[in-house]
């Protein structure tokens, strides 16, 4: 996370309890008046964005969230009921001999289909990172994630009772041989079996459970997202293609945007190894690149694996370093074991690819009057409030407060106070690039041209191909078209168009990056010889880097107790307070139900996400 003018956050994964409060700076009179202004409706929005169910299987949801669910669920149900009233009143269609109830049975397990396409019409737009749609209404991709996952569960189950049925329907009335059928005048059977086995590996495998434990089996499974793509579309054919095609679309351009950006080697400057494991990667950026608190970026190590990226909350800010960029790594699983290894060993370049950064278009939880920042972590952690250059953090427009609970010891081991802080630099490679935005400083300008450019070309080379090509052979001989090349075309051509455009946009911005990153120049900074970390054990030790208040002073460490959450949550006085927690699920769900108990009107909780 990051370390802002006006506010403070931080990232802390395991080990101990900390609950850092911030104040902002002292309202104005002016200030003060628009807040006051405010207050007939922030209340009434902010109830709706209060979490209402924080222990069960979905997790921390707002009462906003269940309301947009339940409305979603009702469009489903309205749409099966019409579906099925409109079809049922032309049974007389049906084949001659085939009992009602048979024709009716074959109509529901039909329509189960068509409301699963409307599940998949949304299904993309979640996990479309540089997304042009999420903003627009307030989301992030990595706070949207759940969404998906809601979304990938209901169309799963709605595909799956789609299947069954067809092949309950099939058995009873003899038709099994329809499962093998390709056919060239209507749907293809087959490509809708191989689409839902797909799907069903990539559904099991997706499980929380799997996901924690063994994370590559649901990387790589998930991988087959391309395959069943193709299958699904060869199924549903041409025209249902259409009904999905924006989510799809803006997808496509999101992972080929991507791909390009992550052929670049990001120029990685130093690495600091803490005592406790963990590794704070630190970048060079481009200085016109900004990024706000809670931002994602997505890590790529060759040597350890070409295909898994990572994400991690950037820790670095803006405000304080304009040229660097840095995110912190805890060995957890057997990824992050390996760099922690490569790193440790004697290294002169470790090459590293990235995506991103992504995250919210404006920090809105900076809004409040005081911020409490709960996570789990491990005390060295706090050693990373610094920058690596060390830069006076200024903090003279906010109170600052850290309680750091040491809950699996009893008291303080001076043996840790002695443990050194590494810090590795890199050579540095000509081949590296700073990292920056795709697409430069007009980024949204430059997608919105894509995504405008490309959808153009696309209906203009389909309408040619269809006119001189498809007409002719579908309506002026007696070979008719198959039915699956029309779905072909349509992929192929809209691929196509956005690989054209997305390159060469691309490749014009790469090269004012590239005349960019020869102004940036490498900073050759001393390494530290101890851990500050003794800093705040020994809090009779001055920091003279801050000015205004020492980190020293405002930090309060606790041996063998656990945080009394409501008592600090309650001791807070301020009348909008900001909540947000970083940690284990347990922990997470704990905050939010304090904050969503109505005990106190004052504590409003960010439900922002900092798990991929």
């Amino acid at each position: 996370m990051a370390h802002e003018h006006k506010s403070s956050a931080l990232f802390f994964p395991c080990r101990f309890h900390s609950c850092l409060r911030v104040c902002l700076s002292p309202f104005t009179e002016e200030a003060g008046k628009a807040k006051l202004q405010k207050c007939c409706y922030k209340k009434s929005f902010v109830l709706l964005k209060t979490s209402s169910n924080c222990d069960g299987s979905f997790g921390i949801v707002t009462a906003m969230e269940l309301a947009f669910a339940a409305m979603f669920i009702a469009l489903l149900i309205w749409s099966l009921a019409n579906y099925l009233y409109v079809n049922f009143g032309h049974l007389y269609m049906h084949k001659v001999g085939e009992k009602v109830w048979k024709a009716k049975f074959r109509s529901v397990s039909l329509r189960l289909g068509y409301v699963g396409n409307i599940c998949w019409a949304f299904l993309f737009f979640p996990v479309t990172r540089g997304s042009s749609i999420l903003p627009l209404v307030g989301l992030t991709s990595e706070s949207s994630i759940k969404y998906h996952i809601w979304l990938g569960h209901l169309s799963m189950i709605l595909f799956a009772a789609h299947t069954v049925g067809f092949i309950i329907y099939w058995a009873m009335t003899n038709q099994m041989a329809l499962m093998l059928e390709w056919s060239k005048t209507w749907v293809s059977n087959v490509a809708g079996e191989i689409a839902i086995v797909l799907a069903l590996a990539m559904w099991v495998t997706s499980s929380y459970r799997i996901r924690l434990k063994m994370f590559e089996v649901f990387f790589y499974t998930h991988q087959l997202y391309i395959l069943y793509i193709v299958f699904y579309l060869l199924h549903v054919g041409a025209a249902y293609f259409c009904m999905i095609l924006p989510g799809i679309f803006l997808f496509i351009i999101d992972r080929y945007l991507r791909f390009l950006q992550s052929q670049r080697r990001a120029r990685l400057e130093s690495a600091r190894l803490l005592p406790c494991g963990i590794i704070e990667l630190t970048f060079s950026k481009s200085p016109g690149l900004y990024h706000n608190p809670t931002s994602i970026l997505f890590l790529n190590v060759p040597s350890i694996s070409k295909l898994q990226w990572h994400p991690y909350t950037i820790s670095s800010s803006c405000n304080m370093e304009q040229d660097k960029l840095s995110v912190v790594v805890k060995r957890l699983g057997s990824w992050s074991q390996k760099l922690y290894q490569e790193i440790s060993s004697p290294l002169e370049r470790l090459e590293v690819s990235v995506e991103g950064p992504y995250g919210p278009a404006s920090s809105h939880f900076l809004r409040h009057e005081l911020l409490v920042l709960v996570s789990g972590a491990d005390l060295a952690m706090l050693d990373l409030l610094l920058p690596i250059n060390g830069t006076p953090a200024n903090t003279s427009q906010m109170q600052l407060q850290i309680e750091a609970y040491i809950t699996r010891e009893e008291e303080q081991h001076i043996a840790d106070n002695l443990k050194l802080l590494q810090t590795i630099w890199f050579k540095p490679n000509q081949m590296d690039s700073p990292i920056c935005a795709g697409l430069g400083h007009n980024n949204w300008l430059w997608l919105g041209a894509i995504i405008a450019s490309s959808f153009v070309m696309f209906l203009l080379i389909l309408g040619i191909v269809t006119q001189y090509y498809i007409y002719p052979i579908d309506h002026n001989t007696e070979e008719i078209y198959h039915f699956s090349y029309f779905v072909l075309w349509d992929m192929f051509l809209l691929c196509a168009c956005i690989f054209i455009t997305s390159s060469a946009v691309f490749l014009f911005c790469k090269k004012e990056h590239a005349m960019e990153g020869k102004q940036i120049q490498n900073l050759e900074v001393s390494t530290p010889t101890a851990s500050p970390g003794s800093w705040f054990h020994n809090s009779d030790r001055e920091l003279e880097s801050l000015p205004h208040q020492s980190l020293v002073q405002a930090t309060k460490v606790h041996f063998g107790a656990r945080p009394d959450l409501k008592r600090i949550f309650f001791d807070c006085k301020a009348s909008d307070v900001g909540v947000l927690a970083c940690g284990p699920r347990k922990m997470r769900h704990e905050v939010a139900k304090i904050c969503s108990s109505g005990l106190a009107d004052n504590l409003h909780f960010e439900s922002i996400s900092f798990n991929w």
